[in-house]
């Protein structure tokens, strides 16, 4: 697991790439561990990755 260099304090996610089976990505909040873990493919990694640039996902 890696955590974003751009990760504030209370706010950040870690990232996995995975070597074998139909995900190729998994992403988890790094403040649960323990808890629900997302899964993308390759082709929705990058589409989680565009939209986040793009402010797609931002709550404000």
């Amino acid at each position: 697991w890696r955590t974003s260099t751009r990760s504030q304090t209370s706010n950040c996610v870690e990232v996995a790439p995975l070597a074998a089976g139909p995900s190729a990505v998994a992403l988890r909040d790094s403040k649960d561990r323990g808890g629900p873990v997302l899964l993308f493919n390759r082709a929705g990694w990058l589409g989680f990755i565009t939209g986040a640039k793009k402010g797609q996902f931002d709550l404000n």
